[in-house]
This record gives C-alpha cells, structure tokens and sequence, in this order.
C-alpha cells in the first residue's frame, strides 16, 4: 500500500466536511454519525501531520493546508466517481450490455449496430469485446454473443451465422493450387475447432502439415497478416465478407467447406431480462436471417465464385 494514500473513507469525509463546513452536514451526506465523520478527519489530520480544520463554535473552517488539499481530493474522487460510471456504467438500471467476440463485433456487427440504434432511439446499448469464450455472468452481462455449435448448459441460444472456411491471402499473392500453400505461412487462430486440416482435407492436399505456421487469438490479426502477405489466413465467411469486399484479402479458390460452429446469441435460461432484451434479440435474429440471404453482403467472394464441397 502507499504509504502517502490515505484510506478512502477519511478522503470522502474530509471532502464532504470542507465541501459544507460541517461534519453534521457531511454525516447527513454519507449516512454516518457525526461522530465517525470527525473520527475519520482526526485520523486524516493524524496521518498528513497537519491540521485540515479550525474547529470553531459557529462551524468549521479550512485551514491553508486543508483549503490546498480539498480541490485535489475532489478532484480525485471526481475522476474515479467518472472512471468507474465510464467501465462499469449502470449494469441493468440503464445500458442493455452485449459481450461480444472482438473479431465479430468489428467485422459483422459493427456495420449492422447502427440499424438497431436508429430504430430503437434511447436505448442504449453497452457492448463489451472478448477473444475467449468465458463463463457467462448473469449479473453483468445481458446477451453474450459466442463462437461454437450453441450447447452452453444453463443458457438459450439463437445461432446467428452458417459459416463457411476458405484461405484468404492478399491480392497479388501467387497462389495457383491448392498445392502451392506448402510454400506459405500458415495463419491459424486459436480457439477454432475446425480449421486448416479440415479444409486441406477437402481439397485433397497431402504433404502440408495442417498445424504449422503462426498461431494467433483474434481472425483479425489474421487478417492483416494476411493482407499484409505474411501468410494465409483460413476465412470464416461472417469475419471475411468486410475484408474481401474492400479489396484487401481475396479467395484464391473455389472451395469453401461448410462447417458446423458458429456464431451464436446466448442468454441465461429464465429470470428477469432486461427491458430491451427482446427488442435487440428479435433485431439481430432478423439481421441474421437478412444477411444469409443471396446477394445481400459480399461473403466469401474472390477470383471464382465459391461453392462448399
């Protein structure tokens, strides 16, 4: 502990006795008794060596050293009140909170959370990025978007994504078959259960170990590895589409392998949901359902339309 920080309930009574110049008043304020407020500068003024007070007949008065320290302590106390409203916000009094796969929330929902929004005016909504699938916290969390085939015991799920894998690498990169992948790094993002040697599998190449290569936790250091030609990355189609539509990564092949993980909208089985659970639910089930439709988003697209095998 620093020796020179003082505990925090001598600061908030000092704060609020120099604030109303009275240690009824700050008593009143933080549901204490008088006794504890004062109790609690003594033990400040104890600790600075320095009295903070002129305790007077009439009420209180700063002295030139608790007059200098009581802006810094509000201050203080301001920014750690901000700090924590900032990370934590309201929980369920206010904000619906999503948690989210970082590379889901940028590559798929970010480009779709403003449609909700616009829809829905006034409601807010506190999303929350994760790289790893962690336990579910009912009291923190509303909606927990999660990779994997939807069996979380305890919890409902709506799957929002059916996903396709297929390389990706960067314009110009020379790939001509399948076999040439032996000559490039290959790109593998940890946590994904079917990857590399199922794809190699389906096309057929022998003589590539499916397990070399960079390991990496997000599909977006993948991506831009990829983009910036310093290996193959393995595409799942939800997390490619924004990539391959700009331009910076292509499909060099024409086989994507349907597979059977994907994204998924969990909630906790029962209780209370929060006022806006099922309007942000039945929208993202909608969004789904509209970007799986034919033509609607550029997927998997790159020299040659892709078809699963």
């Amino acid at each position: 502990m620093n020796p020179d920080l003082p505990p925090l309930t001598w600061l908030r009574a000092f704060e609020a006795a120099a604030r109303t110049l009275s240690f009824t008043h700050a008593a009143t304020e933080l549901h204490l008794t008088q006794a504890a407020i004062s109790k609690h500068v003594k033990a400040l003024e104890h600790h600075l060596r320095e009295p903070l007070f002129l305790r007077r007949p009439r009420g209180l008065v700063l002295t030139k050293s608790g007059a200098a320290y009581f802006p810094k302590v509000q201050d203080a106390l301001q920014r750690l009140a901000i700090g924590t409203r900032e990370v934590f916000g309201q929980r369920r009094n206010s904000a619906l909170t999503v948690r989210c796969a970082v590379s889901f929330a940028v590559n798929w929902l970010m480009p779709r959370l403003p449609d909700f929004l616009d829809r829905h005016p006034g409601r807010p909504v506190r999303l929350l990025s994760s790289v790893w699938n962690e336990p579910f916290d009912a009291q923190d969390i509303d909606f927990d978007i999660q990779y994997g085939t939807g069996d979380w015991p305890g919890s409902n799920s709506h799957r929002l994504t059916w996903e396709t894998i297929t390389p990706l690498c960067a314009p110009g990169c020379p790939l001509q078959t399948p076999e040439d992948l032996c000559r490039h790094r290959l790109l593998h993002v940890l946590g994904y259960h079917e990857g590399w040697g199922l794809w190699l599998k389906a096309a057929g190449v022998k003589g590539i170990d499916a397990g070399s290569g960079l390991h990496l936790d997000t599909s977006l250091t993948a991506f831009e590895l990829a983009a910036q030609g310093a290996g193959i990355a393995l595409g799942r189609s939800s997390l490619a589409e924004h990539a391959i539509a700009s331009g910076r990564l292509i499909a060099p092949f024409a086989l994507a392998i349907p597979i059977d993980e994907a994204f998924h909208l969990v909630e906790p089985a029962g209780g209370s949901r929060h006022p806006d659970a099922a309007a942000f639910s039945s929208w993202l089930v909608a969004a789904s359902a509209t970007a799986r439709q034919p033509g609607h988003s550029p997927a998997m697209q790159g020299h040659a339309p892709m078809t699963g095998q």
